[in-house]
């Protein structure tokens, strides 16, 4: 038996190698950078410091908050738009400016890992709607499996507009996309029981989303996804040719999924994805540190600045006694 007064028994603490792996890895990245950044101040006969210092101050920034600030704008609320969509289908009906004090809260959270924003999400929409946290789970697992095949899609369009501009080694995405794309035929199929019928695989909770789910649905997330996407193509280009680098933006719709996929990796300052700038543009790793480490950490600083217009909301709807089941 448990004390009437008892709250709810804490969770697990995760394993030590678990909360220990994302900093190791932002340090082994930093670690890197500072020897590619090292190597190329001395290859300019400066010090580390005078040489950044040299790239930040020839960036005209308020060109490039004039292009930043509209951009991430738009990623708030077509991501917001995203989960609605998913929320709607899978959960409950509810209105667009209901989600946008769950996403825009989420976002302080992502500050540490897009992942964490997620998970937040579901313990909002549990606390504040009533729908089981393994249900609204369901539904940010989906998100994240959508999100996957939009990223290898747009890559795999960026590829084929602009293979010539793109790392030799960028030949390989047409491979995995193939592989990827009958992966999600066989995944809807066995979902909606036409393969392995008899598989009790797919009425786990977690699983729930996928469920009977059509192909149309997976499209739709992903189309809904796509301008803001094609829009960081323009956006990105422009900044980099901000910071030296010219880069058009039909290569740039090649290089962002990839290194998306890196920003995604668990650790603060998204320090893979900076990792990736560097290493895709050799000759510019000055410009390209400074371009990733300004890109990414504005925009997920920017879009939590977003959140906070919207915690003072979200907090009173969290106090609030969750409606009965």
């Amino acid at each position: 038996m448990t004390d009437a007064g008892a709250g709810p028994a804490r969770p697990p603490r995760p394993a030590l190698w678990k909360r220990a792996l994302p900093w190791l890895i932002t340090l082994a990245c930093f670690s890197y950078l500072y020897v590619r950044l090292d190597g190329a101040a001395q290859r300019e006969g400066q010090e580390l410091v005078p040489y950044l210092a040299r790239v930040f101050a020839g960036v005209s920034w308020g060109h490039w908050l004039a292009l930043m600030v509209p951009y991430s704008a738009l990623y708030f609320l077509v991501d917001t738009t995203v989960v609605w969509r998913v929320v709607s289908w899978f959960n409950a009906p509810i209105r667009f400016r209901d989600v946008l004090p769950i996403r825009g809260s989420s976002f302080i959270l992502s500050i540490v890992n897009e992942q964490i924003g997620k998970g937040a999400m579901a313990y909002y929409l549990n606390r504040r709607d009533g729908v089981p946290g393994w249900e609204v789970a369901s539904s940010m697992l989906f998100i994240m499996f959508c999100e996957f095949f939009y990223l290898l899609g747009w890559a795999t369009i960026g590829w084929s507009m602009s293979r010539a501009e793109l790392p030799e080694i960028f030949a390989v995405i047409p491979w995995i996309a193939g592989a990827a794309l009958l992966f999600l035929l066989a995944w809807v199929s066995f979902f909606r029981g036409r393969i392995a019928a008899g598989s009790t695989l797919r009425e786990r909770p977690v699983l729930h989303a996928f469920r009977g789910t059509p192909l149309r649905r997976y499209l739709t997330v992903m189309a809904i996804r796509s301008p803001a996407l094609v829009a960081a193509s323009f956006v990105y280009a422009g900044c980099a040719r901000l910071f030296g680098v010219d880069v058009g933006a039909l290569a740039m719709l090649g290089y962002l999924p990839v290194v998306f996929f890196g920003a995604a990796t668990p650790g603060p300052m998204r320090s893979v994805a900076i990792v990736l700038w560097v290493t895709l543009f050799p000759g510019h790793e000055g410009q390209m540190a400074a371009f990733g480490v300004v890109q990414h950490n504005f925009f997920i600083f920017f879009n939590a600045a977003i959140g906070l217009l919207f915690l003072p909301r979200a907090q009173r709807e969290l106090l609030r006694e969750p409606p009965a089941p």
